[in-house]
């Protein structure tokens, strides 16, 4: 059985890192971005995510971005991000890398989390320093700096924006030390996350994904579950005890 395959890997795992993508939040939620039903076949990025949108028109892009506020403000931390916190506690899983911006992983008990794309409940100035960690939408649209009077903007990573170099360059090292990789709900098709199971690969550590359907990754990956992340990943777990404990 696959599960316990995954499980006996884990369990003897040196490093093992995971990378998570929208689909270990849909079941708390939030919308994933590429799915069947995904925000992209609703929306056009150009228009709500880049930076030359926020120029044009940031009115429309905070508008949007308010409404998923809202969602993610009240999204609580769903059994898959509870497994992967455990997973940590029990000293197995050194580091979440995480492409979602929902800080539900933090929630969930997370301590080692790698945000690529930024924090969707933070909010940080355009024209200064200014950083301000949100605990609900702003009220008012677009907010402004209350330090510089500028525009504040959502704390998150857009399309044609270079990610966090410290972000970045943390993934980087932990995956360059990593034995296995645990890849849950991502679809594989964002650089240069999606570069991240491959570096694992190269150095002879195990790619294991965890997904409702096969992703772009999937090829790359030693063994595929099919699932949903909030019901396959605490069976993992559960496994995981059985192994450790034994």
């Amino acid at each position: 059985m696959d599960i316990l395959r995954v499980a006996r890997v884990i369990a003897s795992c040196r490093f093992l890192v995971a990378l998570t993508g929208a689909g270990i939040s849909a079941d708390s939620g939030i919308p994933t971005f590429r799915g069947d039903d995904g925000l992209w076949k609703r929306f056009r990025p150009e228009e709500l995510a880049t930076p030359e949108a926020f120029t044009r028109n940031p009115t429309l892009v905070w508008e949007w971005y308010r409404w998923r506020m809202s969602i993610v403000f009240r999204a609580k931390p769903n059994d898959g991000h509870r497994a992967l916190a455990e997973l940590e506690s029990m000293g197995i899983l050194r580091c979440v890398i995480t492409q979602n911006v929902d800080g539900l992983h933090q929630l969930a008990g997370s301590r080692c989390v790698v945000e690529l794309h930024g924090s969707i409940r933070r909010v940080r100035c355009t024209s200064c320093s200014y950083r301000e960690e949100l605990v609900e939408p702003p009220t008012e649209i677009p907010p402004r700096c209350p330090r510089c009077g500028a525009l504040l903007r959502p704390d998150v990573v857009w399309f044609g924006e270079p990610l966090p170099s410290d972000a970045w360059n943390k993934a980087v090292e932990l995956c360059s030390k990593a034995d296995a990789i645990l890849v849950v709900g991502t679809s594989g098709v964002v650089m240069p996350a999606a570069s991240l199971p491959y570096l694992v690969k190269s150095h002879g550590g195990i790619v294991i994904e965890v997904n409702v359907k096969p992703s772009a990754l999937t090829s790359v990956a030693d063994v595929f579950l099919q699932g949903r992340a909030a019901e396959v990943l605490p069976k993992i777990v559960e496994e995981v005890k059985r192994f450790v404990t034994k």
